[in-house]
């Protein structure tokens, strides 16, 4: 699946339908949450999730007028959330297990193959279901015409920060296209180890450097600032017991929500364009397992928890830079391959032996055989050592998952994962 992404345009009224389809969609994914709860005893799957959402439609006027496509979708969305509960009760994952919650503010509605129609032009999106959407245009420089609309599984209408007079950043419609992706390209005959870390974003084993940009702790001041004009707005309007009404602290709420966002597209653009370089640049990338997923052995959930480094390390975008990596290694049929970061840093890569080093010690300084070498590049080298050992055992399957984007889709020709995970060692 590739995802295209447009902006819309329409009306106010066609966008106060769109919220309502969002909240309708919030609603049946919820219902279906405490479905499952107060069922626990009996069989409760994804199948009976999709029958219940035909009872909420009958008991529900506005539940009925959501498209019937788009109440399985937040269904599924529910027993999304379920199934990777039971998942990692099965796995036995060490600490909690992620029980399913209840949805707050969901910022998306999700149709399948029914309740929309593009025009002949691809230029325009209509929903023909009772919310009155209506017909949306698509503003964009993708174009839908180079396929066909059977590859079209689902269309996705988001909502991302708002602004109450000038619709700025509003309403996206998202087209996923089932195609393959794949593109061949010449081999580059070149392998590369990379480690992720604070001061600098990546460092391979040749020595070379990309620095951290730090997109957050360059806008801090005025996040801040947003922010304080956001709570004071908030406390003038309280006394008048009108803050829930106030258009001037909505106003602020999402011009900070737009800051946000700003950092946010930066950060993934950055990550985007470096990830394409890394690829292109080589046949095999061995890098260090980090990742938001918990079934991995170093979570990036679990290292913000150090209240002294949590800042740097959201700002750092590493989860979100692997998700690019694989992406375009499986893209242009390169091989990716995430290895354990146990001792990366502490071996020494000369001469193998552990060396015992703080956060605060950035050189790497071997007593044994007198090597030195920068901390990450030290990691990056044993980094790609550990991959090329995954890689070489030619009789045997790496272990590990492959990203969620990837199921079925992820095997080469002849069986083999393209992209893999390297065994515990």
């Amino acid at each position: 699946m590739i995802v295209y992404e447009f902006k819309v345009k329409g009306k106010e009224k066609q966008y106060q339908a769109i919220n309502e389809a969002i909240r309708t969609s919030q609603f049946i994914q919820n219902k279906c949450l405490r479905y499952w709860m107060d069922n626990k005893d009996s069989k409760v799957d994804k199948y009976a999730l999709n029958k219940y959402c035909a009872v909420l439609a009958a008991e529900f006027p506005f539940a009925d007028e959501l498209n019937s496509m788009a109440r399985q979708s937040a269904a599924e969305r529910s027993w999304s959330a379920i199934s990777r509960f039971y998942d990692n009760c099965k796995k036995k994952v060490k600490g909690k297990k992620g029980f399913p919650k209840f949805k707050k503010n969901c910022r998306s509605v999700e149709y399948k193959s029914t309740g929309w129609k593009l025009t002949l032009t691809r230029k325009s999106i209509t929903f023909s279901d009772k919310k009155g959407i209506g017909t949306l245009k698509l503003k964009g420089t993708y174009d839908l015409n180079y396929y066909d609309i059977k590859q079209i599984k689902r269309v996705r209408l988001v909502r991302r920060a708002v602004r109450v007079a000038s619709r700025r950043d509003g309403y996206y419609a998202q087209f996923a296209v089932d195609v393959d992706a794949r593109i061949e390209t010449q081999p580059s005959h070149q392998l590369v180890g990379i480690d992720l870390g604070l001061k600098y974003f990546i460092a391979d084993n040749k020595g070379n450097v990309e620095p951290s940009p730090q997109f957050y702790r360059k806008s801090e001041k005025q996040l801040n600032r947003a922010n304080r004009k956001k709570s004071q707005k908030f406390s003038k309007e309280k006394k008048k017991a009108r803050a829930r009404q106030s258009n001037n602290y909505h106003k602020a709420r999402n011009r900070y929500a737009r800051k946000h966002l700003k950092v946010s597209r930066q950060r993934k653009e950055y990550c985007k364009r470096l990830a394409y370089s890394v690829i292109q640049s080589n046949d095999l990338v061995a890098y260090v397992r980090r990742s938001r997923c918990r079934r991995l052995d170093l979570n990036v959930k679990g290292l913000v928890r150090n209240r002294h480094l949590a800042k740097s390390i959201s700002d750092a975008g590493w989860s979100t830079f692997r998700l690019w990596l694989e992406y375009f290694g499986q893209k242009y049929g390169k091989v990716t391959v995430a290895v354990p970061p146990y001792n990366t840093s502490q071996n020494c890569s000369n001469c193998g032996e552990k060396v015992q080093k703080s956060l605060s010690t950035r050189t790497h300084v071997c007593p044994h055989c007198g090597y030195v070498e920068d901390r990450d590049i030290n990691a990056a080298i044993n980094i790609l050592r550990l991959g090329l050992s995954t890689v070489g055992h030619t009789g045997t399957y790496a272990t590990g998952d492959l990203p969620s984007w990837a199921i079925g889709r992820g095997l080469s020709s002849n069986g083999e994962s393209v992209n893999v995970e390297s065994p515990r060692l």
